[in-house]
């Protein structure tokens, strides 16, 4: 088992910026590569990004590419998704995920892919 818990959140101006975490517990962090999703009202889960257990591959969806940061820090058992230049379409509730599946797959956008969830923090983002 792993326990996930991210924090950063908060209400903040359109153009502004937020760092989220994603505290991990349990097995081994580095075993796992981690993903984030966010869910925004009235709508489904959707990719964010995602990251290997090294941190050396990562993967970003579209609309995220050059504003959106993920990293981690295994030895903290900790991962980090720095959002920049944020737009009121950012507002969501975001969630992070861990899953073994490897990662070569290349499924690490599906929520299938991962066996953990965190219970997801609160991002607003006022225009």
């Amino acid at each position: 088992q792993v326990q996930l818990v991210e924090s950063g959140g908060g209400l903040v101006q359109a153009g502004g910026s937020l760092r989220l975490s994603c505290e991990a517990s349990g097995r081994s962090f580095s075993n796992y590569a981690m993903g984030w999703f966010r869910q925004a009202p009235g709508k489904g889960r959707e990719f964010v990004a995602a990251i290997n257990w090294s941190g050396g591959s990562t993967s970003y969806a579209d609309s995220m590419k050059g504003r959106f940061t993920i990293s981690r820090t295994n030895a903290k058992n900790t991962g980090y998704l720095q959002m920049n230049i944020l737009e009121p379409e950012d507002t969501a509730v975001y969630y992070c995920a861990v899953g073994s599946t490897p990662w070569a797959s290349g499924a690490y956008y599906r929520e299938t892919f991962y066996n953990y969830w965190g219970q997801g923090t609160q991002v607003t983002v006022s225009s």
